[in-house]
């Protein structure tokens, strides 16, 4: 209310005014954690993606090398098939919005 609480009810309505700031302030506070513990969350989660991410490389690396060494599939091969896989969504652009098998 400010300046009218203040001129009719003086060192009453200072205070009151004060505690209406403090409230705000709470519920501030209170958003702004919230906010961090949402951005806290989504930052574990993809510090977790990226671990599965890398592990699938990893993987997937050992799987093509192996199949390649044993000659059950070249490296021209799988390019030919990546290459394949990805222009039947229309755009070559390194991922598929298909269904994998």
């Amino acid at each position: 209310m400010g300046w009218a609480r203040t001129l009719f009810l003086g060192d009453i309505g200072n205070r009151l005014d004060i505690k209406d700031c403090e409230e705000d302030i709470h519920v501030l506070k209170a958003s702004l954690m919230e906010m961090h513990t949402d951005s806290q969350s989504q930052d574990d989660e993809l510090l977790k993606l990226r671990r599965e991410n890398d592990q699938l490389k990893l993987y997937l690396a050992a799987i093509i090398r192996l199949l390649a060494a044993r000659g059950v599939l070249s490296v021209e091969q799988l390019q030919k098939m990546v290459d394949i896989i990805d222009s039947e969504d229309g755009a070559m652009d390194g991922k598929t919005r298909n269904d994998i098998v």
